[in-house]
């Protein structure tokens, strides 16, 4: 008799393994993993110094506590049908495989999510070139002018000890990907293994002038503008459901009448580039 067994517990296994994969949006966000409904991030004004002649008085400056807050309420769901007789010619590796897709789907929705949040970033133009105002036209004579660009965007903001403390990055579509790495490949022994061994992390990425690049399929493209995200690391805070993040609904009832087992998964999250972090965060504005 054939196996119409469905391994709950391998799949939740197998998604969760898949889940615990590196991807680049771990590497560069702040990624919490919360029971909460509300991500918080409270911050205070600054401290000032001023200047003080011996035995005068002095006063007091005020400072603010200031709360931003939002929501973990974008909800993906993957919810899969298997009809019992391809479950029972199919079996076990199978049902390995389809967890190993669900877990894959979850981390590039939660990609997609990061890298769609553009907007929410600050604008980086070819103004930061010096140039006019629009879209930057990258090539392989000048893209290491744009990283300069950036880090030096990056300093502007005084972001120099948080550059220090967390490091930089940039995700850039294959397309200009290409051209970092072989600008890199063709200025020195080091840097042109780093670039060839670009890959060999498992999100893509190698360390050069002073930034970690990656290469991403999911960055948006709107008409001819492409979005590069680029930043300090650590910045940009992701906010992720843990209840439901690699956990599965299983149906084995016949689900809406259909004879088969119904499997669900899902993902809730939410990005946020925070007002007092936003300086240090870029929309990368280049010719698509």
């Amino acid at each position: 008799m054939a196996n119409t067994m469905i391994y709950k517990e391998d799949w939740s296994v197998k998604l969760q393994e898949t889940l615990d994969a590196p991807t680049f949006w771990k590497d560069v966000c702040r990624v919490d993993y919360s029971t909460t409904r509300v991500l918080h991030n409270p911050y205070q004004t600054k401290s000032s110094a001023s200047s003080y002649v011996r035995g005068a008085q002095y006063s007091f400056a005020d400072f603010t506590i200031t709360d931003d807050n939002v929501n973990i309420n974008t909800t993906f769901v993957i919810p899969e049908f298997i009809d019992r007789a391809d479950l029972a010619q199919t079996g076990y590796d199978m049902q390995m495989e389809r967890a190993q897709r669900q877990g894959e789907e979850i981390l590039l929705t939660v990609e997609e999510g990061f890298t769609g949040d553009y907007a929410s970033l600050t604008l980086f133009d070819n103004t930061e070139l010096g140039g006019s105002a629009g879209d930057i036209v990258a090539t392989a004579s000048n893209i290491d002018d744009v990283i300069r660009a950036i880090e030096k965007k990056i300093y502007s903001a005084s972001g120099g000890r948080e550059l220090t403390r967390n490091g930089a990055f940039v995700i850039w579509d294959p397309k200009r990907f290409e051209l970092v790495r072989s600008f890199a490949m063709a200025n020195g022994f080091n840097t042109s293994d780093q670039a060839l061994m670009a890959t060999a992390s498992g999100i893509g990425g190698f360390n050069y002038m002073g930034f970690t690049h990656y290469v991403s399929n999911s960055l948006v493209t709107e008409t001819s503008t492409t979005h590069i995200i680029a930043g300090v690391k650590n910045m940009y805070h992701l906010g992720i459901l843990s209840t439901t993040f690699g956990q599965i609904i299983v149906d084995e009832y016949d689900p809406n009448r259909q004879s088969g087992i119904g499997i669900i998964s899902r993902v809730d999250y939410k990005g946020k580039a925070w007002n007092n972090v936003k300086p240090l965060l870029y929309d990368v504005q280049v010719v698509a």
